[in-house]
């Protein structure tokens, strides 16, 4: 009698289903049988710049020791995130992509005995690490697509562990006030411990925005996680980080493998720390494309949500689907976001003028084609 395997799989394992990333140009040049150089992708928010030149230098000149393990307490690296953060190196926990982090936050700090808070519309990762170790996930209602951080703080009961905090969050790129995270963190028991997801915090700029860093000292209950994946430009190599209390890091990097970041990735993100002329340069093209895309929707009378990350959801009615199908024959690449619980958005990354413009003039066409043309 054959074996049921999955049934020997833990749990919270059994029902997940995998997270679904944007889908690769490769794979649709295959489908569709186009050619890959004319396939544009706005699908996972990815920097339409490229890599930063000091980045890719710096990765060259380590591929001469890809013979040798990588250092495992990543020195160089927290080094230089110490420096710029004015943190202490024994807060920093580094991960293959922040996704990596979380999970590890996860692991530490969570059981089946456990309850994790987040909120709807929020990042998949969330409840995918809840469920995966049995705990209880408690989504909460959104409010105007966002966080409703009263209505999360409510939720918190005696068997809560963790609660996720995305800012901005992605997919809806709703983003909230330093005065309303400081007021919400002050709502949380101190044995529970808040992650506040600030992947996109780069995009941000005036001092109405929270910066979680500088939040650390006031609230030890508190995980700031970041990502070189956007801004920076690095998503192809996989760096995230965790800064928090000793303690907390402490914990945390006992359970983090020895070498989840590779050489390369170590090399290359501690050189585009040194480059603010490259990040400087991703945020103007970012407020550009954010202002280029949502002008035109408003054009079309297309609703969208306004967004604070590099990315742009709006609203293209229940056909959705069929028009990220039209959209792939024209050559492009956004994200379907009915797994978030948004059947009826697309999400779209921010690309250069002539990505967005392409983009824009493909939908459209597409809108026309399903009998919605504004």
């Amino acid at each position: 009698m054959a074996v049921d395997y999955q049934s020997l799989a833990v749990k919270g394992v059994q029902a997940l289903s995998p997270y679904q990333p944007g889908k690769p140009i490769e794979e649709l040049a295959r489908e569709l049988g186009l050619n890959p150089a004319e396939i544009i992708k706005l699908a996972s928010n990815e920097n339409p710049l490229g890599p930063s030149e000091k980045a890719l230098a710096a990765a060259r000149k380590a591929l001469e020791e890809l013979c040798l393990y990588p250092d495992g307490n990543g020195f160089e690296l927290k080094q230089a995130l110490a420096k710029r953060f004015g943190v202490e190196m024994d807060q920093i926990t580094l991960g293959n992509g922040s996704n990596d982090v979380l999970e590890v936050i996860a692991r530490c700090f969570a059981d089946a005995d456990s309850e994790v808070v987040f909120s709807q519309y929020a990042f998949a990762v969330y409840p995918l690490v809840t469920q995966a170790i049995g705990a209880k996930g408690v989504p909460v209602p959104a409010k105007e697509w966002g966080h409703d951080l009263d209505a999360m703080a409510a939720a918190v009961t005696e068997r809560t562990k963790l609660v996720f905090v995305a800012n901005p969050n992605n997919p809806t790129g709703t983003v909230h006030t330093a005065r309303a995270i400081e007021a919400f963190l002050d709502k949380i028991p101190e044995r529970v411990l808040v992650v506040l997801d600030e992947a996109y915090c780069e995009y941000l700029t005036g001092d109405e925005y929270p910066d979680g860093i500088k939040l650390l000292e006031r609230y030890p209950n508190l995980i700031v996680c970041r990502t070189f994946s956007k801004a920076w430009g690095l998503a192809a190599l996989r760096v995230g980080y965790a800064i928090s209390s000793p303690a907390i890091a402490d914990i945390l990097n006992r359970v983090r493998q020895p070498f989840n970041v590779d050489s390369i990735a170590l090399a290359a993100a501690t050189a585009v720390l040194q480059d603010e002329a490259y990040l400087n340069r991703s945020r103007e093209v970012n407020e550009a494309g954010l202002r280029q895309l949502s002008e035109a929707f408003e054009l079309m009378g297309l609703p969208y949500i306004p967004s604070a990350g590099n990315f742009i959801a709006v609203e293209v009615g229940d056909q959705a689907r069929g028009i990220y199908q039209a959209l792939l024959s024209h050559g492009v690449i956004v994200r379907p976001i009915a797994g978030y619980g948004m059947p009826h958005h697309l999400r779209v990354s921010v690309g250069l003028p002539e990505e967005n413009e392409r983009f824009l003039d493909a939908l459209s066409q597409s809108l026309a084609a399903a009998g919605q043309g504004g």
